[in-house]
């Protein structure tokens, strides 16, 4: 049911890194994202599959993590993920296609769910580094989001915005990490 998917859908930074994530896994979430909307129906995103443990190197490289936890570099080795899927824009197609992005990444992200993966949606990169490293024409795509996906390794738990109105997610006892959510009531208008 999609509201299981949703609901089980968080944003994980922690992984079995020796959990590999095939190519065809990979392709297969690409597939799902190819059938959804395009603005104007331009289909200007191209995707960049890595899942061989030296090139996922060289992307977690190029990646900053979790910016609400200053103090946290980042997962550690044997917690980083086992695959990516680089979105880029290809210019030549259209410009400005963030809609699509979000549309393509958050399709990937349930597709993945539903396969027994989990990913974190970073758009904090070294964007022109990760090009060179992978040979990507800079002039013509624009990489605007690295979808990190593995198996989790830790547990994320959705829960209530306090009386302080803060939403910023934080890590609790035991490494859990916390996500506050806004009530379905604060989010209607009236």
């Amino acid at each position: 049911m999609l509201k299981d998917l949703v609901y089980s859908c968080r944003s994980y930074r922690r992984f079995y890194e020796e959990k590999e994530i095939s190519m065809n896994d990979l392709k297969d979430l690409v597939d799902l994202a190819r059938m959804t909307a395009s603005t104007a129906n331009s289909q200007a995103l191209k995707f960049k599959l890595v899942n061989m443990r030296e090139d996922n190197a060289k992307v977690f490289e190029t990646l900053a993590w979790a910016g609400a936890l200053p103090d946290w570099p980042g997962p550690e080795k044997g917690e980083r993920p086992s695959a990516y899927i680089l979105i880029a824009e290809d210019r030549t197609i259209g410009k400005n296609k963030l809609t699509d992005t979000g549309i393509m990444a958050q399709t990937m992200m349930l597709g993945a769910v539903e396969k027994g993966y989990g990913g974190c949606m970073l758009a904090n990169i070294q964007r022109d580094r990760l090009a060179e490293v992978f040979g990507i024409d800079k002039e013509r795509y624009m990489i605007q989001l690295v979808l990190a996906l593995g198996k989790p390794k830790e547990e994320v738990k959705v829960v209530p915005v306090g009386e302080d109105g803060k939403v910023t997610y934080y890590r609790g006892q035991n490494q859990i990490h916390y996500v506050p959510k806004r009530s379905l009531e604060d989010l209607i208008l009236d």
